[in-house]
Order: C-alpha cells, then sequence, then structure tokens
C-alpha cells in the first residue's frame, strides 16, 4: 500500500502542517473540544497499532470518543491528516549531531536514529517520498542530514546525490526489516515455516542448486554461522553503511 501525500487541498493543509492561525480555527460546525493535534496523535496511534489500512477518519473519532463527522471540522479529510501524522512523527528525530567526532560518526549515528525511526513507525514507509509533505518536521530532517554532510566540504551537486543514497539506503533497510516482521500475522504463517516447506520443494525441483549458483551459496553461507534473519539483516546494513561512508570519504579526499 503505496500512499501519495499532498492529495488534499494545497492552501488548507500547508495551512495545517505550518499551524498558521487561520488553521488553528476550527471550521464553522459542532466544536466537541477536540483540537488538530489530538486528532493526530490519536491517527498516529492507530497506525502505530493496527497500520497505514487501519487509518479513517472513523477510526481515530473512536479513538478519541467521537464520530468521525466531529473531526472533519478540525481536518477536512484523511488526505490531509495523512499528511499531518507523517509531519508529525518526524519532530522524533534528532536535530543536532555533535561535529566533535567527525562527520563520519554523526551520519553513523543518523542512520542508525533514522531507521530505529522508521521501526518504531513503519507505516511511515508507506508515504512515498515521490511528493513531500512540505512540513516543517520534514524540512527540518532534512536541514540536520545536510548540516552533517555540509562538514565534508563537498559541493552541493555532490551532496544532493550523497543525500539521496542514504536516504535511500535507510528506507530501504527498515522497509525490509518491518516486512519481514509484519509477513507472520499478515501470511499465517512464521519464517521458519515458510523456508521450511519451501526447501524442501526446492530440492525436487531443482536438482543441483548448488552447482548451479555457487556463488549465491557462497553469499548465504560464508562467515554466516547460525546467525538469524534479523541479525544478517543488522550486519548487511552495518556493511552497506559503511561502504557509502568509504564513497564519500573517497570523494572528500579527491577534494582539490
Amino acid at each position: 500500500m503505496t500512499v501519495f501525500a499532498g492529495q488534499g487541498d494545497a492552501r488548507r493543509s500547508m495551512s495545517l502542517l505550518w499551524r498558521t492561525p487561520q488553521a488553528e480555527e476550527p471550521r464553522p460546525g459542532p466544536k466537541p473540544g477536540l483540537s488538530v493535534e489530538a486528532i493526530v496523535e490519536a491517527a498516529v496511534a492507530v497506525a502505530d497499532e493496527q497500520g497505514m489500512a487501519a487509518v479513517s477518519m472513523r477510526a481515530v473519532g473512536e479513538r478519541l470518543g467521537r464520530t468521525g463527522m466531529a473531526l472533519y471540522t478540525y481536518v477536512p479529510s484523511k488526505n490531509e491528516l495523512v499528511d499531518l501524522m507523517y509531519d508529525h512523527v518526524l519532530a522524533e528525530l534528532p536535530r543536532d549531531y555533535p561535529p566533535g567526532g567527525g562527520w563520519r560518526a554523526a551520519l553513523t549515528s543518523w542512520a542508525y536514529d533514522t531507521r530505529a525511526f522508521y521501526l518504531r513507525h513503519p507505516w511511515v514507509l508507506q508515504v512515498s517520498q515521490a511528493r513531500p509533505v512540505l512540513g516543517p518536521n520534514e524540512f527540518q530532517s532534512l536541514e540536520t542530514l545536510a548540516g552533517i554532510l555540509s562538514q565534508t566540504g563537498l559541493r552541493a551537486r555532490v551532496l544532493r546525490g550523497a543525500v539521496a543514497a542514504l536516504l535511500d539506503l535507510v528506507r530501504g533497510a527498515a522497509r525490509v526489516i518491518a516486512e519481514s516482521r509484519q509477513a507472520p500475522a499478515a501470511t499465517g504463517t512464521s519464517d521458519d515455516e515458510w523456508w521450511m516447506s519451501r526447501a524442501a520443494v526446492l530440492e525436487e525441483v531443482a536438482p543441483g542448486f548448488a552447482d548451479r549458483y555457487p556463488l549465491v551459496i557462497w553469499l548465504q553461507t560464508e562467515d554466516a554461522g547460525g546467525a538469524r534473519w534479523e541479525e544478517r539483516a543488522e550486519e548487511a546494513f552495518g556493511t552497506e553503511l559503511e561502504l557509502l561512508l568509504d564513497g564519500i570519504q573517497e570523494a572528500v579526499a579527491r577534494l582539490p
């Protein structure tokens, strides 16, 4: 399920995101004593517990002890609500990373902090990056990352690529772990059961598999020991990050 941001009324949505005085005033109609903040926090709680698909004006209203209709006085529709939810949780991300340890140490901390954030709110990964929300916390998160990278002395053109690569790496790594955690409940089959059932069939339908794909076998077994899948994912993330940071370090070394 992919959700595209910015699908509501542009002026109303942006006013709510930036909390302009006009946006804070409820629309005409019944005033049940709610607030935009309370509605957004309730929607985030629903998404954290049940996933993005469970979020509706009715579900959020029920969590607040109100009808879904009562919410429309404050938030025009679910489209605007998704934008508000997304930007709201981004406020959890740290804003400052001490420069004393250098940009590489700061980027490492940023990457692990951001991945942990996505795993706390896996529904955020369903909000497409094709169209940004354009909220204050989204801009702040980019400002923080750009601030770390600016310490490298690289030009903006190069840093734009570094920002994209880092965000893609962290989001991708978090998505795989989040989906792995969700799979047993969504399918009714544990990871062990899934792999055991298919491993047995694979031996039948693909005799000589190890001889046909020796490098695949080598990649999966070399130095793997008895590590569980999530342990492997953790190790892989560390390796991926180090390789990416090595690339940035090489670009810095080539500076005149």
